[in-house]
């Protein structure tokens, strides 16, 4: 993936990210008792989280100090 490509993707996981949180709030707020639904959402986003921390790190260059 180029540049752009890597820049795309990783908006639209930050997006879904976003989503799953929302959804996570608003399960919690309603007084779901679907926990294994819950968790799901919240394995999700951490799957997310580490996307999105991949293409991030693949842009940045790492700075030798």
């Amino acid at each position: 993936m180029n540049e752009q490509e890597l820049q795309k993707r990783g908006e639209l996981l930050r997006s879904e990210h976003r989503d799953l949180d929302a959804a996570i709030v608003a399960l919690t707020e309603a007084g779901s008792t679907d926990q294994l639904q819950i968790a799901r959402l919240k394995k999700r986003k951490l799957r997310l989280k580490d996307q999105i921390s991949m293409i991030e790190d693949a842009l940045l260059p790492d700075i030798i100090a």
